[in-house]
């Protein structure tokens, strides 16, 4: 019997997040499900009890770091069966026990989604969000929903988002697969933003289940969101997403804006101009491979435009 739900979680130097992660998963209420464990190449020595109380999660140690992206796409294709569902999480997001729960009877309260994004609380402070799903502006940058603001005491059941942070979000495994999954050549950070924009071209909405909840530390090992590593890939990949994916006339109307906050984070990183003039050299570097990309991904586009404007941010400046 096939097990509905396969859970990845891509490691990397996180042993003792992911011991706290693994225990919130064996307190899942919801149990027909796999868990694997993709280490990429840690430095740090595993723990000789690791999985100890999770004899069941099957661990795979790569012998180099592919990065979050091919780790996630490789374990789909080797090391998850012919499971219906895919849910991603990091080591460093705990999850509530009823999160498988409430995330799969939202796939049977709507059979016609095909993506869903959980609740994410900031672990510091859980009356705080983390982010409630992501957001992406007309201008290309992209932030998570709510982030910092107090967790709201009421909330719809679900609700239309952009695209999950893959920190704790669940895809229809025929849905990953139709899109190819992540885009490798980003490595880590935004590569959910691009992945979540493809599955909308693609006809894929995505919902916000706000009882599926995950306290989240977010960028525990990769030295935070304003580290030197954060920044790079992250601006580099935001010039990348917008250039695949943003469809059409609206790719010309908002080009200029775009081009606008890539200069304007010039200034913001100002007091680091090598690292942000690097990462934006290399994006426009890899636009001609971007664009052999957005061919493919625009030819294969399921739904209009007007789709698209729907759910993109559109206030006059991003957050």
């Amino acid at each position: 019997m096939k097990n509905t739900v396969a859970v990845i979680i891509v490691n990397w130097n996180s042993w003792s997040l992911l011991a706290r992660c693994l225990q919130a998963l064996a307190a899942q209420t919801y149990r027909d499900f796999t868990v694997t464990i993709f280490d990429n190449a840690s430095q740090e020595t595993m723990p000789l009890d690791m999985l100890s109380g999770f004899p069941q999660a099957r661990l795979v140690r790569n012998d180099c770091n592919i990065g979050f992206a091919a780790a996630n796409n490789l374990a789909v294709q080797k090391y998850t069966g012919d499971s219906a569902w895919i849910a991603l999480l990091n080591p460093d997001a705990f999850p509530q026990a009823d999160w498988l729960a409430q995330l799969m009877s939202a796939t049977e309260s709507h059979p016609d989604c095909a993506v869903f994004a959980s609740r994410l609380l900031d672990a510091a402070d859980p009356t705080r969000l983390d982010g409630d799903g992501d957001i992406y502006h007309i201008s290309g940058r992209a932030w998570r929903a709510g982030r910092g603001q107090k967790v709201p005491q009421h909330s719809p059941s679900a609700y239309p988002v952009f695209a999950p942070c893959a920190a704790a979000g669940l895809y229809r495994r025929s849905a990953y697969n139709a899109v190819d999954g992540f885009d490798e050549d980003f490595f880590c950070y935004f590569e959910d933003v691009d992945l979540g924009f493809r599955l909308q071209l693609a006809g894929y909405a995505c919902l916000l289940i706000p009882g599926a909840i995950v306290q989240h530390m977010g960028s525990a090992t990769s030295g935070g969101q304003h580290g030197d590593f954060a920044v790079y890939h992250g601006h580099r990949n935001l010039v990348w997403t917008y250039f695949k994916n943003m469809p059409g006339l609206l790719f010309w109307i908002f080009l200029p804006l775009h081009l606008a906050i890539n200069l304007a984070t010039l200034l913001q990183y100002g007091q680091r101009p090598g690292l942000i003039l690097r990462a934006k050299r290399d994006a426009l570097l890899g636009l001609p491979r971007m664009l052999r990309k957005r061919r493919s991904i625009q030819g294969r586009r399921r739904v209009g435009i007007a789709n698209i404007w729907r759910i993109l941010d559109k206030r006059l400046l991003p957050k």
